[in-house]
């Protein structure tokens, strides 16, 4: 790391996070601890934080005050993180309806609102407290650096834009945060090969010293890479998230970016759930931050998934006391591991691989893949207006967008019905596309919800 880095990551980032009254790096270095500590003394820390975190659900919000006493449970009857499997699972739909009886009516307040991407095609609104915010950033950046990866470095984001961006001052300032942080940003959502040695260009002009990416988007770009030999660059760390990582994205990555593919996963609504360490055997839990179980469900009751067993993921975010989450599931799969401590040496317990948010990539009128996850950003703008979604594109290549409407009989909004214009030119040139209004989007035969249904080609184009 050069100088300006150093500067960057050691005084100017730790000094303007003090200076708004954030201070992650403190939090850091009691991870930095807390991730080689015995297995009990990590239990103790949960339970610790789930008593407070329950004590004050139960008194500040209607929502868990209600679910604590339907379910005969009082605050004080929870002692550890074995009871909390005496609560019922928060699944999605419950969530989005219980949304203001979870805020919570003292302090602390909520300080950061955002939208959930909408994989599951159901945006919900997450707001949390001034201190889960602190408990997220330390937890990213460990995740992080077990890559290499640290502040002051520089990175290149193959990321998502939002369908909406940030005008005006908004957009001075997030540009200005950008560079003075040296994170510089590509759209990875569309996919030609002009896109692809667009990528290819700005990773020889800007050197990164780590690469962050949807994982899909990252794989596309590495077959392209490999298949045209345009690898110049010495070993690049590349950390993806969003989508799973399946082994032959992961050869094709080693192959065109260096042996540092990581593997991340989490979820906007709790952020960073688990993050691989340098040895690549499943994902560390944040077990700092949140409660992580993999659970196997059976009507309505609910078992631990035993190792090597595939349940969902419920997770409850143990610093948010602004709108509690509490045994949350939010549509992913997992495979439970061994209780084993990992050859790194870290005493966090590990998930993967995860079974869940694969999105299919949709194709423009040429033929280009195009990443199915732009309609997730694009429907976080509007959450208001629908209350699911669903892309179908048809064996003609017609693309048919399902809606549920918050409001019965409703059709989309002028603004809506705009920007999904704008978005379809830009990523998917030559597709006609429609809007469908339905009550409800049925789910898959498995039972799983799928955001993005493409069907194949009837017959190959002349």
């Amino acid at each position: 790391m050069d100088a300006y880095g150093r500067l960057l990551g050691n005084v100017l980032y730790p000094g303007w996070e003090r200076l708004r009254g954030r201070d992650p790096h403190t939090v850091g270095r009691l991870l930095d601890r807390t991730q080689y500590a015995p297995l009990a003394e990590l239990h103790d820390l949960q339970s610790g934080y789930l008593r407070r975190l329950l004590r004050h659900a139960y008194a500040h919000t209607a929502h868990y005050r209600s679910v604590m006493d339907a379910a005969g449970v009082r605050p004080e009857d929870v002692r550890d993180v074995r009871d909390l499997a005496r609560l019922p699972i928060l699944d999605k739909p419950v969530a989005r309806a219980s949304e203001q009886d979870r805020i919570a009516d003292a302090p602390p307040r909520a300080v950061v609102v955002k939208t959930t991407s909408g994989t599951t095609g159901a945006p919900l609104i997450v707001r949390y407290n001034a201190e889960s915010r602190v408990w997220r950033d330390a937890t990213r950046w460990r995740g992080y650096g077990w890559a290499g990866y640290r502040p002051g470095m520089r990175a290149f984001h193959y990321w998502g834009v939002l369908a909406t961006p940030p005008t005006g001052w908004r957009k001075w300032k997030v540009e200005l945060d950008h560079k003075l942080r040296r994170d510089h940003y590509l759209d990875c959502g569309r996919r030609s090969v002009e896109d692809l040695e667009r990528a290819i260009a700005m990773i020889r002009a800007v050197r990164p010293e780590v690469m962050l990416a949807y994982t899909q988007g990252a794989a596309i770009l590495a077959r392209h890479v490999n298949r045209t030999n345009a690898r110049t660059w010495d070993d690049l760390p590349v950390i993806c998230g969003a989508e799973r990582l399946w082994p032959n994205d992961r050869a094709d990555l080693v192959r065109a970016f260096g042996p540092g593919v990581f593997e991340s996963y989490g979820c906007r609504e709790v952020m960073l759930i688990g993050h691989e360490c340098d040895r690549h055997d499943g994902l560390h839990l944040s077990m700092e931050t949140m409660i992580v179980e993999v659970v196997v469900r059976d009507g309505d009751h609910a078992r631990p998934a035993r190792p090597g067993e595939i349940g969902e993921v419920v997770v409850t975010d143990l610093h948010n006391l602004a709108q509690p989450l509490i045994r949350y599931a939010g549509g992913d799969r997992a495979m439970m591991r061994e209780p084993e401590v990992c050859a790194c040496g870290r005493t966090l317990p590990r998930i993967g691989p995860i079974d869940g948010r694969v999105t299919d990539s949709l194709r423009d009128g040429a033929g280009n893949p195009v990443n199915g996850l732009l309609f997730s950003i694009l429907f976080v703008s509007f959450v208001e207006e629908t209350r699911e979604f669903q892309i179908v594109q048809k064996a003609d290549d017609e693309l048919v967008i399902r809606v549920v409407m918050a409001k019965p009989g409703a059709q989309v909004s002028p603004a809506l019905d705009r920007v999904t214009g704008e978005q379809m030119a830009k990523y998917l040139p030559g597709i006609r596309w429609r809007w469908e209004y339905q009550d409800a989007i049925a789910p898959a035969a498995g039972g799983k919800h799928h955001v993005v249904v493409v069907e194949p080609r009837a017959s190959p184009r002349v």
